[in-house]
């Protein structure tokens, strides 16, 4: 019992750890949804990615092995300038890093091409609200699918060690359940915070971009895959975290020598 706790305990944590950009995608993604519907963009697509999470548990815990298999068609090279393996989980990382890194620099340009910040503030009609709250809550539930792909194949190999697989079962969908209604809580208080200090949302679009290198590189090297015999190697947790850590100290440092300098032009003046 005590080991099982204890495992409960390391997954909801590891949960929690890895659904940071998770929550981040969520924010960003439900200011595309009309304003009186964001709120309800965000609570109805966790909810429903918590359920849909736990289907994915059932499935992976089913079926493991042929998301790791690589396809034979999906096999092979070109003389010595690319190889590859590609399997199912190697797909799934792809395509997710590849999307995250699209949207990443999708909002950056368009930041840095509108003219009227204010406009595009108080408007519904710019592309930064142009989904439906719908389309919104389908984008979510996707990139939380993707997002929790790792988090629950991480999660079977630390509850290996269980004997009973029911109970293993059971000890993954609380964790699941415990991260997610984590998330439902956060959500809100991240997008508010977002909303009333704008100059931020610059700094989660770039560590959003970080966050699709990171699965981007997961996904090549668990492809196998090679360019001109180098293989492609993983970004670590520690390198995430540590360039997370840098960005935003870098942002508060350049905050507040930007604050000092207005200061300076004012006492001029």
């Amino acid at each position: 019992m005590a080991e099982v706790i204890f495992t409960l305990l390391m997954l909801v944590m590891l949960q929690a750890v890895l659904g940071f950009d998770n929550l981040l995608y969520i924010s960003l993604e439900s200011k595309k949804a009309p304003l009186d519907e964001q709120k309800r963009v965000r609570k109805v697509g966790i909810l429903i990615a918590i359920v849909l999470r736990i289907i994915l548990l059932f499935v992976l815990v089913s079926v493991i092995e042929y998301f790791q298999e690589p396809f034979s068609f999906l096999t092979g090279g070109i003389d010595d300038i690319l190889k590859f393996a590609f399997n199912g989980h190697s797909l799934i990382v792809l395509a997710g890093g590849g999307f995250i890194i699209y949207t990443a620099i999708k909002e950056i340009w368009h930041m840095i091409s509108t003219e009227d910040l204010s406009h595009d503030i108080e408007s519904d009609s710019t592309s930064k609200r142009s989904k439906s709250a719908n389309a919104a809550i389908v984008s979510i539930v996707i990139m939380n699918l993707v997002f929790s792909f790792d988090s629950i194949l991480a999660a079977i190999g630390l509850t290996s060690d269980i004997e009973n697989s029911t109970t293993a079962f059971i000890v993954m969908a609380i964790a699941i359940i415990a991260s997610g209604l984590l998330m439902l809580l956060l959500a809100d208080k991240i997008s508010i915070f977002l909303a009333k200090n704008r100059m931020y949302e610059v700094l989660g679009l770039f560590i959003l971009f970080i966050v699709g290198i990171m699965l981007v590189t997961e996904g090549g090297h668990l492809a196998h895959l090679k360019i001109f015999g180098n293989e492609i190697v993983p970004m670590s947790k520690t390198t995430f975290y540590f360039v997370i850590a840098v960005l935003v100290v870098v942002d508060i440092v350049q905050g507040r020598y930007q604050k000092k300098l207005i200061k300076e032009e004012i006492s001029k003046k």
